[in-house]
């Protein structure tokens, strides 16, 4: 159980570090097969788009918001991974967009 903690610890501070550190921010919408809309920040890192921030938007209208803040709860959770804009289905928006999303 150590380790598991050791690990989140860990992970929260490298996407803290990100999150305080990013002079250049991405911001994207997707919508999936369900009908939830997912609100994505991103900053690069070593070469990747790494999620510092991710909101999904029901199609009930609930808000689920996740970041090294809240990785994750019984809705689920930041993504682990980095994401590809050339090959994942995701729209670029603007900042202003995301941010009203993600403070509603």
């Amino acid at each position: 159980m150590v380790d598991l903690e050791r690990i989140a610890a860990e992970i929260m501070a490298y996407l803290r570090a990100l999150d305080e550190s990013a002079t250049l921010r991405h911001h994207f919408r997707h919508a999936d097969e369900e009908g939830c809309l997912w609100y994505i920040e991103a900053v690069p890192d070593r070469g990747e788009l790494i999620v510092i921030k991710q909101a999904e938007l029901t199609s009930a209208g609930q808000l689920h918001r996740y970041s090294w803040e809240h990785l994750e709860d019984e809705h689920g959770g930041l993504t682990d991974q980095a994401i590809d804009p050339e090959e994942d289905p995701l729209e670029a928006i603007p900042a202003k967009e995301f941010h009203r999303v993600w403070t509603r």
